[in-house]
């Protein structure tokens, strides 16, 4: 007997990647496209309320904006669901630990990036920082993205960063060159430099370098459509539908994590 589809909610529905998201739900028999929701006040094209929508939904795909993420997380840890899909960047603290305490109580994927391919390069990195050591290799992150993009480095890039660091059993925010600027000076051991692009209609291109004298080693992602985007989300949606409460990310959806 098959199962029922899972239902849906896209948070943001107005938006560039509400819209990609509404579509590819909708071309997926395993999942069902329960409502749409934007901004209170939304009205029009099919929209609901976030009251009306939460209450029909197995799960709701938000990417909206850092503020209205974790106000939405907190929203559905009150009411004991549903869970929740989240592709905003650029949180702060208070907004961070806002999202971890909603995850107490309900399923949270949120992942810098819903790029299958792109989390198959944080994995490869992570394990390349192990190798290739900080005395030896300067690591260097870049990332290019369209002149609408607000935050900067962009959320994949830190989950790069984040994976260099790991791989080197350091933190990144005590290593981690986001400007450089004027006479810096000597590069110091173990820094991980980031550098940032802005301009046109780019979707996403992100590189890390690890530098050597003599030899360089350079892996990369490119994304040349936002269906990259929605693939990854449909594919969270499937796995933390019914999920028991906490905070993942892409890695548990690939099946990289051991909590997976």
């Amino acid at each position: 007997m098959s199962q029922p589809p899972i239902r849906i909610a896209i948070s943001g529905a107005l938006g560039r990647m509400g819209r990609q998201m509404a579509d590819a739900v909708r071309a997926d028999a395993r999942l069902a496209l329960a409502a749409r929701f934007h901004r209170p006040g939304s009205v029009g094209d099919g929209l609901v309320s976030r009251d009306e929508a939460l209450a029909v939904a197995d799960v709701v795909i938000d990417f909206t904006t850092p503020a209205a993420s974790a106000d939405l997380a907190s929203f559905c840890a009150e009411r004991g669901g549903p869970a929740l899909v989240i592709g905003s960047t650029g949180f702060d603290a208070a907004e961070l630990a806002t999202i971890a305490a909603a995850a107490k109580t309900v399923a949270i994927v949120r992942s810098g990036s819903f790029s299958l391919g792109l989390n198959m390069l944080v994995g490869l990195v992570g394990r390349a920082a192990r190798a290739l050591g900080p005395q030896d290799w300067d690591a260097e992150i870049f990332e290019a993205h369209h002149r609408h993009k607000v935050d900067a480095p962009s959320g994949t890039a830190l989950m790069l960063g984040q994976a260099v660091a790991g791989g080197r059993g350091v933190e990144l925010d005590a290593v981690a060159r986001r400007v450089r600027d004027g006479v810096t000076g000597t590069r110091p051991a173990g820094e991980i430099g980031f550098a940032v692009a802005r301009g046109g209609s780019i979707i996403g291109e992100h590189s890390v370098s690890f530098c050597a004298e003599g030899e360089t080693v350079t892996v990369s992602h490119a994304g040349g459509d936002r269906i990259m985007f929605a693939r990854g989300a449909i594919a969270a949606a499937l796995w933390v539908a019914g999920r028991a409460p906490g905070e993942y990310d892409m890695r548990d959806v690939l099946g990289m994590s051991a909590r997976a």
